[in-house]
């Protein structure tokens, strides 16, 4: 009779564990499910590179969805790996190395994923023959798939430079190899693999060098796994901050041969009818047999003209809003963009966020922002200064000028999100087709 019993109660505390685990599993399961659901309405997948999944071999492991550093980009549903949100997808590829049966491989998405994505083939070459796109402006935002593309792409470029030269990629008097327009992490890595090939070659980078990762937060972590780069060879540090990875840039470019002009904008890319590219520049024209665009993809800022502008706390574009806090910021714009970033910041620890607006209202927000912003006001959390313009930036305050009134407001940092021209105008001058508007083929 007490085995029986002994029996009974182990039998109704393993049914309890078992049921608990039976629905936390079910629970996840409906979680993963409406992740899925969610990201079909916001978005309808994977832009650019992304994990893609043999459900044959997956054996639901889960240690994809785990490794993934965005988070809930893959789920477990039915016991298979399952893409819920592609849109969230950056490319890292971590989910692939820790898949144990290597049933997960990274892709490109189709070209009809992105009406607003240009079109590449796998060698990352344009519909235009000999003009390829790089990085951020291809749809990878991850910066060791930038410079394993910009490395790739010159692969391709010297070795179509030997075959057409009978092995010397240098005739024609005036003409280069290649122009790189972007000194970012795609267009360093292509910079240095050209010096690595011997090419005749220059960067225009209309900033500094560094281009989007210059202008990230103070110790913000950059990379976490290890890359090489051209010249270098295997960079085996597994994290590596804004300031390493720009010092770094800067030793290396330093010791190496390199034609790059910084401050030089880029005004046209154009393939003549004599097949040379012309490349022109407030400053000269150049001309080369290929072209590398590794662009991001924000465009050319609007500036505002005002004094102090060109300070390095002065910013167009926020890349993490949780890097700042204790700040007093100051967001100048009135369009959803400046209204998002300053409710981000103003989630942070300590800040202390001012909205500057030239109107007297906010005017076609989306529905969701007007709500926010409103409640975001009533709370005190932001102050709007209608009717207003900066009128100078200063190290640690700005000028504005209220329907003239002048008031001086302690400043840490400054967010100007005024419009500018989008990075898709250049690239459709030059060209290169979008979405389904063409299928390119290596020339």
């Amino acid at each position: 009779m007490d085995n029986l019993l002994t029996w009974l109660i182990a039998g109704i505390v393993l049914g309890f564990f078992f049921f608990r685990h039976w629905r936390a599993h079910k629970r996840a399961v409906g979680e993963a499910r409406a992740a899925a659901d969610r990201g079909a309405l916001f978005s309808e997948g994977p832009k650019a590179q992304h994990p893609k999944i043999a459900l044959d071999a997956c054996i639901g492991c889960g240690g994809c969805v785990t490794v993934c550093p965005e988070g809930d980009v893959l789920a477990l549903i039915d016991g298979k790996a399952t893409i819920v949100n592609g849109h969230k997808c950056i490319g890292h590829g971590l989910c692939a190395e820790a898949c144990p049966v290597g049933a997960i491989t990274m892709v490109m998405a189709k070209p009809s994923a992105g009406a607003d994505m240009p079109v590449i083939n796998e060698e990352y070459e344009t519909n235009v023959g000999n003009l390829f796109i790089a990085g951020e402006l291809g749809g990878l935002a991850l910066i060791k798939n930038a410079v394993n593309q910009g490395r790739d792409i010159i692969d391709v470029i010297a070795r179509r430079a030997a075959a057409s030269a009978g092995g010397n990629g240098h005739n024609g008097h005036g003409v280069l190899d290649v122009v790189i327009v972007g000194a970012g992490p795609a267009g360093i890595s292509a910079s240095l693999r050209a010096a690595e090939h011997g090419l005749k070659a220059i960067t225009l980078e209309r900033e500094e060098v560094g281009g989007t990762v210059s202008k990230y937060p103070r110790e913000k972590l950059v990379m976490t796994s290890p890359v090489e780069f051209p010249l270098y060879g295997k960079f085996h540090k597994t994290t590596l901050s804004k300031e390493e990875l720009l010092k770094f840039w800067e030793k290396v470019i330093g010791r190496t041969d390199l034609n790059i002009h910084t401050g030089e904008a880029v005004d046209t890319v154009k393939k003549e009818g004599d097949g040379l590219f012309h490349v022109k520049t407030a400053h000269a024209e150049y001309q080369s047999r290929a072209a590398v665009l590794a662009l991001g993809r924000a465009g050319t800022p609007r500036k505002l003209g005002v004094k102090g502008e060109e300070l390095p706390h002065v910013l167009y574009r926020l890349i993490e809003a949780d890097h700042y806090k204790n700040m007093n910021i100051l967001v100048v714009g009135g369009g959803d963009s400046a209204i998002e970033a300053a409710m981000g910041l103003a989630l942070q620890d300590g800040n202390r966020v001012t909205i500057s607006y030239r109107k007297g209202e906010f005017g076609r927000l989306k529905d969701r922002n007007t709500k926010r912003i409103e409640e975001q006001i009533r709370l005190g959390k932001i102050e709007v200064l209608f009717n207003s313009m900066p009128s100078e930036f200063r190290v640690g305050s700005v000028v504005i000028d209220c329907g003239g009134q002048i008031r001086e407001l302690p400043n840490d940092y400054v967010w100007i999100f005024a419009g500018g021209t989008p990075p898709s105008d250049f690239l459709k001058a030059a060209g290169i087709a979008f979405g389904t508007e063409g299928v390119p083929t290596a020339i």
